[in-house]
Formats: structure tokens, C-alpha cells, sequence
């Protein structure tokens, strides 16, 4: 779907497809990665992302510790087996295409995370089949979730290291303090991702939103800006160009498609979006993103949130 749409897909390397995968669909894919395990696995995943055709990354920062799930989350199985089978039965059987799909497709969904491994992809299905219960080059879902947890996080240096070790644009993801941007640019990252990971790993975080003017008129010059969070309709999209994004993610939106329809119900998502774009555009009087500014957006004056300025003494 996003191929058709000519828009990047990123690939989160706690994705179950394998990268050589999506980026066969879609060439225009970013590999998203987490500072986890050594120095040297995290170099053999990233030199695999690029032998796979990723052409661009994504260093995640913003989900670095919060491993707390609140009462009712769903439960996260471990693997197929025949407790997490009848635990699902009701619902499987209560969606019978679902069922069938997965029934004629030959195996069984896999619980692995294949691009956290050491690995390439295995090329017969066999062989991707026996990674259900987790081996070295498919490793189970908790098996990485418990490495990336164990992993010291970043310094500086090594988010450097990293940046320079990929030798392709990089993003880092997570960025919420002026002086966090300012790293980012001396690093050596291509563009920074104002996020705060959804809300759900930092509680009352300040929304995403009002941290990007203050990062924006900070480093905008110097650094590509990307915002991320809560964007449903394309009137969000304008709203961040206009306070300083040049792009923006989107991730429940094109989920919720997928869910209900599958790659045409991705496809219908990216093309409200557009049109939804273009309305919003048409309404303010604006010719092209160029046209767009600050002042299209009427925001209270308590509105914008400034960390990490040191300047300001914030």
C-alpha cells in the first residue's frame, strides 16, 4: 500500500516480517532499530538491513525502559501452543475467515522477531517454520524483548558510533528536549522524530505537538524535522508542517485499515489522508507546503512546552 503511494514504510525490528520481505514490496523501506545487545549485533543487523535493500533507519529512543502493562492489556502469547490455541479458540472461531486463511496458508502464526536475529532470511518455508519456538537467527518475542532490556542504554557516543556505522540517512526517534536535538545534529543523525512514543512510556508527557515549535525554531536548519503522534486526519499533517515538521508519521491510522480491510483498507487510509490534505490546503489558501505557517494554526498562548533550553534555564 505504501509502495503504490510512493511513501517510506518503516520496518520495526520487532516486526514479524523480515526485512528482505518488506523491502521486496516496498524499496522505499526504513529499518527501525533499538539499542540492543552488543555492539557487534547491533552492526551485523544493520549491515543485513542494507544487504536486504533498507535504504534509510530509524533509532528508536523514546520506549528505553517502561516494561509496566497496565490491569486488562491483553495478554502477549509465547508461542502456539495448545494453552494459547484454546485461550483463542472463542474468537477464532467466531471469525471463520480469519480461520480459513490461516488454516490453508500451511502453518501456524509465529510468535519470532526475525529481524533481531542474527540471521538472513531462510530460504525455503521449512526453515522459517522452525523458528516458532525461537532459535538464534529467529529469536522469540520475550527472548529480544529480554536483551533489549538488559542493554545499558545509549550514550552519546555510541548513538554516534551508531549514525556513523550505518553510513545511510538516520533518524532518531524519540526526541522531546531542545538540547536532545542538539545532540541528535552534532551525532551526525539525518533527522530527528519528535515523539514521545505514543504516551504510553512516560506518563503525563506533554504531547508531542506542543514540543515541536520550541524544536523546530531550534534546530530546523541544521536538521530534517519529523513529527509523530496522534495523527489521524490530514488536517493533522498541516498542523505539524506549521509548527515545524517536515514530514510526518502515521501508525494507528494505517493499522486500523489493515485490520478491517486489509491492503485495500491501507490503501483507502493513505488516500483520505491526501484528499484530506489537499481540502485543508484548499481552505487556508495554501498553494503548496511552502505556503504553510504558523500562523495557519491559532494555538492558546500556554500552548507550546520547552525542555532541555538551556538558555531559558528549562
Amino acid at each position: 500500500a505504501a509502495a503504490t503511494y510512493d511513501i517510506p514504510t518503516a520496518l520495526s525490528s520487532f516486526a514479524s516480517k523480515f526485512v528482505e520481505e518488506v523491502s521486496a514490496a516496498n524499496p522505499n523501506t526504513f529499518m527501525q532499530f533499538y539499542w540492543s545487545g552488543t555492539r557487534d549485533q547491533i552492526a551485523a543487523r544493520m549491515e543485513r538491513a542494507k544487504q536486504a535493500g533498507a535504504v534509510a533507519g530509524i533509532l528508536t529512543l523514546d520506549w528505553s525502559f517502561s516494561h509496566g502493562r497496565d490491569w486488562g492489556s491483553p495478554r502477549i502469547p509465547q508461542n502456539m501452543g495448545i494453552k494459547t490455541m484454546l485461550c483463542h479458540a472463542p474468537s477464532a472461531i467466531a471469525h471463520p475467515r480469519w480461520l480459513w486463511r490461516y488454516l490453508t496458508a500451511g502453518n501456524l502464526p509465529t510468535f519470532t522477531v526475525p529481524n533481531m536475529g542474527s540471521g538472513n532470511r531462510p530460504n525455503d518455508e521449512a526453515s522459517q517454520s522452525r523458528g516458532v519456538a525461537g532459535t538464534d537467527s529467529q529469536p522469540g518475542f520475550f527472548d529480544a524483548y529480554r536483551e533489549w532490556m538488559t542493554t545499558p542504554p545509549p550514550t552519546w557516543d555510541d548513538i554516534a558510533w551508531m549514525i556513523q556505522e550505518w553510513q545511510l540517512p538516520m533518524m532518531v526517534k524519540g526526541v522531546m528536549r531542545v538540547d536532545d536535538a542538539k545532540h541528535c545534529v552534532q551525532a551526525g543523525a539525518t533527522a530527528i522524530s519528535v515523539s514521545n512514543h505514543g504516551g504510553n512510556n512516560l506518563d503525563s508527557t506533554p504531547a508531542s505537538i506542543r514540543a515541536l515549535p520550541s524544536i523546530a525554531k531550534a534546530v530546523g536548519d541544521q536538521i530534517e524535522i519529523v513529527f509523530d503522534g496522534g495523527v489521524r486526519r490530514g488536517g493533522d499533517v498541516i498542523k505539524a508542517v506549521a509548527l515545524g515538521a517536515r514530514v510526518t508519521m502515521i501508525g494507528r491510522a494505517a493499522l486500523w485499515g489493515l485490520a478491517a480491510n486489509g491492503q485495500a483498507g491501507v490503501v483507502n487510509i493513505l488516500e483520505l489522508l491526501a484528499n484530506e490534505i489537499k481540502a485543508v490546503m484548499r481552505g487556508i489558501g495554501a498553494h503548496t507546503l511552502a505556503d504553510v505557517t504558523p500562523a495557519d494554526v491559532l494555538t492558546p498562548d500556554d500552548f507550546e512546552r520547552t525542555a532541555g533550553d538551556i538558555r531559558e534555564g528549562v
